[in-house]
């Protein structure tokens, strides 16, 4: 599996962990929004950096109120037809005020990678076999998008209004 962030392939130094699985100390470990719910109290005070991992059937809004527990909040991709995770990176991001690492797991495809980060994304986990260089490019194939995002790119018609 290859990371990358912030359009560079980096070191995944964060580990998840099973509902059972020991957590060592002060690691970066990525809890199930199971265990989560069931270990709040103790995960809360831990040493660890902690992440979340969520299947696209899960709504953020069940960790709206934890997102500041957070350093991490991996949205899983569990289909290529299954967009849910485009609309949750969106509502953490612009609704529940999530600022740390937005990762994108599962189905990663470079085609969606422009419109991940566009939603609010700034990191993405590819399958075995993906050429990274491409998909580095895809996070800026397009320098003109029509409408407002969880970006900074400004859309098409207000970059229109501006050069009047």
């Amino acid at each position: 599996m290859t990371l990358i962030k912030n359009g560079n392939v980096v070191e995944n130094c964060w580990r998840t962990v099973d509902d059972n699985d020991e957590i060592y100390g002060a690691e970066a470990v990525i809890v199930s929004l199971n265990r989560w719910q069931n270990e709040k109290e103790a995960l809360s005070v831990s040493n660890c950096s902690l992440g979340i991992c969520l299947n696209s059937n899960q709504h953020p809004e069940v960790i709206a109120s934890d997102v500041g527990h957070f350093y991490l909040i991996a949205l899983e991709f569990s289909a290529l037809a299954d967009g849910r995770s485009f609309s949750y990176a969106r509502l953490l991001r612009e609704r529940y005020g999530f600022k740390g690492e937005l990762r994108a797991v599962g189905e990663v495809i470079q085609d969606q990678l422009f419109f991940m980060g566009r939603c609010g994304f700034d990191s993405f986990e590819l399958s075995e076999g993906t050429n990274v260089e491409k998909s580095i490019g895809a996070l800026t194939s397009f320098s003109v998008a029509y409408q407002p995002a969880a970006d900074n790119l400004k859309p098409a018609y207000q970059l229109r209004h501006e050069s009047w």
